[in-house]
């Protein structure tokens, strides 16, 4: 098998199981989380829970990024907290405003929107790789991250990580043949896709929910989530 063959094998065949994989295996988690209900409310409201969650949000999606010193987080770990969010930042502006990934989105909803000018997203392409790396270097030298990162932490990182980096090699036109490194960024990005839903990379569909549900507890007792 030649590498045209393994591209076509890699874009067809392999992403198709994977993208099913990681729908039945993320809609099996989702229905999980929501079998599990809401608690009915058996106190008085002392205030709003809507305006509670929209302040959870705020918070976490506007105002802490920009405001670090408000986290504790920051004050004991600085590098934890401004690699992570370059990194989450860089992840989201890449998959979300770079052309290429603008026509899988495409191919995929059928929708389509203004991408990003190329050279920025080959600057957060690679922010987003170096964060990954220096959040690695975090976790070998840090005591306490070093003591809790286990075989499950290793896989998320390289499972993340090739991607990333295969996808900034194949967007630059770096050292590889052109179906050499799109097949390799194809298979790296269907393991993904298979294995997010058995991993701790899932987090990023329970998010909302915990920001909701914490929000509104918050909003209900009127203080500040």
């Amino acid at each position: 098998m030649n590498w045209t063959e393994i591209l076509t094998f890699s874009r067809g065949p392999l992403l198709h199981v994977a993208l099913m994989i990681f729908i039945v295996g993320m809609s099996y988690r989702l229905v999980r989380v929501l079998l599990l209900g809401w608690e009915r409310d058996r106190v008085p409201n002392k205030g709003s829970k809507i305006w509670g969650v929209i302040l959870n949000y705020l918070k976490g999606l506007v105002v802490l990024p920009f405001i670090p010193w408000v986290r504790r987080t920051f004050r004991n770990n600085a590098l934890t907290f401004i690699a992570g969010g370059l990194f989450h930042l860089s992840l989201f502006l890449v998959l979300a405003f770079g052309t290429a990934h603008i026509l899988v989105w495409k191919s995929l909803c059928g929708i389509s929107w203004k991408s990003l000018p190329t050279p920025v997203v080959a600057f957060f392409s690679a922010t987003g790789i170096i964060s990954l790396i220096v959040l690695l270097i975090n976790r070998l030298t840090h005591p306490v991250l070093k003591m809790l990162t286990k075989l499950p932490v290793w896989i998320n990182w390289v499972m993340v990580f090739l991607p990333m980096v295969t996808g900034f090699i194949m967007a630059r036109h770096l050292w590889f043949r052109y179906e050499v490194i799109f097949s390799l960024h194809l298979i790296s990005v269907s393991l993904l896709l298979i294995w997010i839903p058995l991993g701790r990379i899932s987090h990023f569909l329970f998010y909302f929910f915990s920001k909701t549900i914490h929000g509104a507890q918050a909003g209900k007792r009127a203080i500040m989530p």
